[in-house]
């Protein structure tokens, strides 16, 4: 087995992971995160024209039929569909705009027609987030429960790592391509909290074993480097199967689930990573701090004596 000195660049790993949160909290402060029509509310319609048809053409007939209604509507050409999310449109407003398109644009068929809301969307909002501080609250129980408070501590640091980096990507992804998160969005940030705590605590239970097998007074930082290489093939191995699953699923998968895949690749490379590099030189860390501040103590009541 090799000896990778992973511990021994933490701060090199913690470093690549600011610099890689800092402009996602930047675009959370910023508001770009863009809630889906699970959560607003609105009209979404899925349309295949006989013939081919511009954005351009379809936002024309958008503001023609009602300015105020469509004025922020998105049109999305998806291959030969074209996508079109507005503010919430009654029964007449639809059957209005759908009388405009085929009158300027031809004929068409209607794949999908999905409406919320505002008053449902706010509640599957609110439920979403509810559930959401539910999980992450059993999570942290358990940690707490399971490991000694330093372990669970930074567990939870990186946890909240995991899922910050994913939602401050599809922040910056809804400003530059318009991405927006749904309830399919909230699923996959649950799934990579579990994925990315299940790793970390693999890792601390090696750890935890490795304490009690070393000599008295072997440094922290190389009983958790040992622990490390013991399972970081293990954790790589397992988080390369699911990455494989998942990108074969994203360039094959329908359109309507890409971006929950996307979500789910994107978190579970982060969470592989912290688990490695983030979770045990976090405990190291926190380890040496109390080491440290025992011993500055420990002078302090000598020379008090």
């Amino acid at each position: 087995m090799r000896n990778y000195n992973i511990i021994k660049y933490k701060n090199v790993w913690f470093g690549i992971s600011i610099a890689l949160i800092i402009p996602g909290v930047v675009a959370l402060s910023m508001g770009w995160l863009r809630p889906g029509l699970d959560f607003v509310g609105g009209s979404s319609s899925e349309l295949k024209f006989q013939k081919k048809v511009t954005q351009e053409e379809v936002k024309k007939v958008l503001v023609s039929t009602d300015k105020e209604l469509f004025s922020d509507a998105v049109v999305q050409p998806v291959e030969d569909i074209i996508n079109i999310k507005s503010k919430f449109m009654d029964n007449k407003q639809q059957i209005l705009l759908f009388d405009n398109l085929k009158k300027e644009l031809g004929s068409f068929e209607t794949r999908k027609v999905e409406v919320v809301g505002p008053t449902i969307g706010k509640e599957l909002f609110t439920n979403s987030m509810l559930g959401f501080l539910l999980v992450l609250a059993g999570i942290i129980a358990y940690l707490s429960f399971q490991f000694k408070y330093d372990y669970a501590l930074c567990a939870i640091i990186a946890l909240v790592h995991d899922v910050l980096f994913l939602v401050g990507t599809f922040a910056l992804f809804g400003k530059v391509f318009g991405t927006e998160v749904d309830s399919l969005f909230v699923t996959a940030a649950l799934t990579v909290a579990g994925f990315s705590v299940h790793d970390t605590i693999v890792v601390y239970d090696r750890i935890r074993e490795n304490s009690r097998k070393a000599k008295r007074g072997t440094p922290i930082a190389e009983v958790a480097n040992f622990s490390l290489n013991q399972t970081m093939t293990r954790s790589i191995n397992t988080s390369m199967t699911v990455v494989i699953t998942l990108t074969c699923l994203y360039v094959f998968g329908g359109e309507s689930i890409k971006d929950f895949v996307f979500a789910m690749l994107i978190g579970i490379i982060a969470g592989t990573y912290s688990s490695i590099f983030i979770a045990s030189p976090l405990l190291v860390t926190w380890r040496e701090i109390e080491e440290k501040r025992r011993k500055i103590s420990g002078k302090t009541q000598e020379a008090n004596a």
